[in-house]
């Protein structure tokens, strides 16, 4: 699949690149993107949840009332579950919530997601570019020149490149990662996926 190459501006440069087949041509796999996208938000999760049991309660040992005669039910002490500011039973607990994906079925969806990207057309490729200073105004200016600046955007650098990096970072909706931090789930997530030009050359040793 051949796609024009624009400048940032959004001039026409008259060249196009060809997006290989073995990345952006495959049959897609829903569940291998399932899995990715599931095993990516499980891995951001903190995991520091935690409620106290009757073990952890402030509170007295002591048996608040006699086993029978009363009418109600019998009670233990005061740090029972069925009182109000007692401990709470098989309550959250700090727990890793991360799995583990092979390699081969992250490769296949990060694949998957960029071949529905390109079949959508919403991939597009600009020339390589840097700015003279970190300024959001002028990653801005990007977005509206390539007409994107209404939608979710993903921007595949090659390298960590700061001046764009800062640009973007305070925009709503918009992305910037590099070649090697290019993951199913952002993909999907945006609604154009913006490469640089020398990112998909690294893009396809990286999955190939």
């Amino acid at each position: 699949m051949d796609v024009a190459v624009t400048t940032y501006s959004g001039d026409k440069t008259g060249r196009k690149v060809n997006l290989s087949e073995e990345v952006f041509g495959i049959e897609p796999n829903d569940h291998a993107i399932w899995l990715d996208v599931k095993s990516h938000l499980a891995n951001k999760r903190q995991g520091t949840h935690k409620s106290k049991q009757r073990n952890e309660i402030t509170g007295s040992s002591k048996k608040i009332k006699k086993q029978k005669g009363t009418g109600g039910a019998r009670a233990g002490n005061i740090k029972n579950p069925q009182f109000k500011g007692g401990g709470r039973v098989f309550g959250p607990t700090p727990r890793d919530y991360s799995f583990k994906l092979n390699k081969k079925v992250k490769d296949l969806a990060r694949r998957s997601a960029l071949t529905y990207k390109a079949k959508d057309k919403s991939i597009a490729i600009v020339a390589d570019f840097n700015f003279d200073a970190p300024k959001t105004k002028q990653y801005a200016a990007m977005l509206k020149s390539l007409g994107f600046d209404a939608q979710k955007t993903l921007l595949v650098i090659p390298q960590s490149i700061k001046n764009i990096v800062t640009s973007g970072r305070n925009i709503q909706n918009t992305k910037v990662i590099t070649a090697a931090q290019i993951n199913t789930y952002d993909v999907i997530h945006a609604d154009k996926v913006i490469l640089v030009e020398s990112s998909v050359e690294k893009i396809d040793s990286l999955l190939k």
